[in-house]
């Protein structure tokens, strides 16, 4: 995943932890030796912000993301000859001229392909931070993660507190794959508690003595903070 930064200082390009305070107090219970995060690439430089997955900039930066956008869309609807586009980009002018952001529209999936190629930069995720969110970078990094789709959930152990980053929507199958492919190939089912039960129960076994523990299969839809516990065969 690349989270874009634009007009945000103190953040280094590079490889951050999505640092979630949920992984070390699970760290804590299960006596894990070590917490292991969610990565993100952080794309600072402008002309590589296209690649980011979504951008977080301040809220002052609004204005500018979009008259960016309308410069391209107004400058392709003066040189376009194709139909399908045309019609694209006079919708795309339309919302810019509200100061809405393109990602509010639904694009059918020839239209995602027309302009996949194109520097729009509001038809992906924005998070925009307000003046105070600016100040704890690891905390603005969070909330853009979860902005842009994402969501964790959580393994713990022997080896280490883990967090796990999928796309909401995304099914146990899928989760299993985020881990290894193998555990996706011999999937037989997930054990499944959510964070809190998990806290709030004070450990696994009290958990399943307290019947907090699920057992779901490949299509059961995962959900933000679950604990889980795929089992596989070998």
């Amino acid at each position: 995943m690349k989270i874009g930064i634009l007009g945000i200082e103190g953040i280094a390009p590079g490889r951050a932890n999505i640092v979630d305070p949920r992984v070390k107090v699970l760290k804590t219970m299960f006596n894990s030796p070590k917490e292991v995060y969610i990565q993100a690439d952080i794309v600072t430089d402008p002309e590589k912000i296209i690649e980011a997955d979504g951008i977080a900039c301040p809220e002052s930066a609004k204005l500018d993301l979009i008259v960016n956008d309308m410069e391209f869309v107004e400058t392709r609807l003066g040189r376009s000859a194709d139909e399908i586009e045309k019609n694209l980009f006079i919708r795309f002018k339309e919302l810019l001229d509200k100061e809405k952001f393109l990602s509010e529209l639904t694009l059918n999936e020839e239209e995602g392909k027309l302009i996949s190629g194109y520097s729009l930069l509001t038809i992906k995720p924005v998070y925009l931070a307000k003046p105070e969110g600016l100040e704890d970078k690891g905390k603005l990094l969070f909330n853009a993660y979860y902005h842009f789709g994402w969501i964790s959930y959580f393994t713990a152990g022997d080896k280490d507190a883990h967090a796990w980053s999928i796309k909401k929507g995304a099914n146990a199958w899928e989760a299993s794959g985020a881990i290894h492919s193998d555990i996706q190939k011999g999937f037989i089912r997930a054990e499944v508690v959510s964070y809190q039960d998990l806290i709030n129960d004070g450990s696994l076994n009290k958990a399943r003595s307290a019947n907090h523990i699920r057992l779901e299969m490949k299509e059961y839809i995962v959900q933000d903070g679950d604990y889980i516990v795929f089992r596989c065969n070998k």
